[in-house]
């Protein structure tokens, strides 16, 4: 896996993808047409998006591509192996994140400038399949200017960020990032919900929504579409650029033998929230926190979560049934104060 720097995640998955493409068909170099099925391959980039809604399928360009160079022997290649015109796009895409005002180079911004190539293989293969190359162009000039929010997060940025906050990398999944990937699938139908929850934390005080429903109603599809919100900039400012990340606390149940084991885990990825200060922490199944850990003495989570709460240091999305709500968090009435039920 080589590393492109500059260059998004998602753009260095489909670069990767083209020089695959390449020594898998047994050819010496990485050509535009390689980076065109590599986009392709990549799958969930907005230049992939773009490329499927028109209908462009990686069997039929590798079939024209063996058409009309062959195939090989399979080899190894590097990024050393790109020719003068596959190197001459992935200067005009940086050209073109540039003029676009963007600091990172996305898998759109290589589409855009391969269009400008506009006698290489990869637009050949296109207008060979009734595809015309501008239309392309527009189509991604429109999405980046529909979502100017978006920016596909780069390798740096992702060590950077788990390097911040390694516990809760480690006990949780990062919400925002899944949705920045194309990871979750769409939300439909809880809009209405997803304003409140948005609402709710937005607020100075009581910012803390809990979600209650019965199992198998959506609480958690709510919080993926907050996170598709938050990564599309359709949220208040005080929201943008959070990380929602889920906390996963059977795993920061499982192995702690020792006496203070889970306490201290909490602690200290309360610690790493705070000073952090752009998490939002989102607790599927709340109610299982209360008594967590409280075996042979150590204090339960709830208990280690209270006093950052109150003091506002972070902010927590719950999400629990009507049953489990009333039986567990409505009893311990310094929790309960602590939450807005969103039902």
């Amino acid at each position: 896996m080589f590393t492109f720097r500059g260059f998004t995640q998602k753009a260095n998955d489909a670069l990767n993808q083209a020089i695959g493409s390449a020594a898998e068909m047994g050819h010496t170099y990485v050509g535009s047409e390689h980076l065109l099925i590599g986009l392709i391959r990549e799958g969930s980039s907005v230049a992939a998006q773009v490329l499927r809604e028109f209908s462009v399928e990686t069997e039929p360009l590798e079939r024209m591509l063996t058409e009309t160079v062959g195939r090989g022997t399979p080899l190894v290649l590097t990024p050393r192996d790109f020719t003068p015109r596959a190197k001459k796009i992935l200067e005009l895409a940086a050209a073109e994140a540039r003029s676009l005002g963007q600091k990172y180079v996305g898998s759109e911004h290589i589409l855009m400038a391969m269009v400008k190539e506009n006698e290489s293989y990869a637009m050949q293969f296109l207008r060979q399949m009734g595809i015309e190359p501008e239309t392309l162009y527009e189509k991604c000039r429109e999405i980046l200017y529909r979502n100017r929010a978006i920016s596909e997060e780069t390798p740096e940025e992702t060590a950077k960020e788990d390097k911040k906050t390694p516990l809760l990398s480690r006990y949780g999944r990062d919400m925002t990032r899944m949705a920045l990937r194309g990871e979750l699938d769409p939300v439909i139908g809880r809009e209405k919900e997803i304003d409140r929850v948005i609402r709710i934390l937005s607020r100075r005080t009581k910012n803390n929504p809990c979600l209650i429903g019965e199992p198998g109603v959506g609480k958690t599809a709510v919080a993926e579409g907050l996170a598709q919100r938050i990564r599309s900039g359709d949220v208040p400012q005080n929201l943008k650029n959070k990380r929602l990340i889920s906390l996963d606390v059977p795993s920061m149940v499982a192995g702690t033998k020792y006496r203070g084991d889970f306490e201290e885990r909490v602690k200290s990825c309360l610690e790493e929230v705070k000073r952090a200060k752009n998490v939002l922490l989102f607790i599927d199944e709340i109610h299982s926190i209360v008594g967590a850990g409280a075996a042979e003495g150590a204090i339960d989570a709830a208990s280690i979560l209270k006093p950052p709460l109150s003091r506002g240091e972070i902010r927590l999305i719950g999400a629990t049934t009507v049953q489990e709500y009333r039986k567990y968090i409505e009893k311990d009435a310094a929790l309960e104060r602590r939450f807005q039920p969103v039902t």
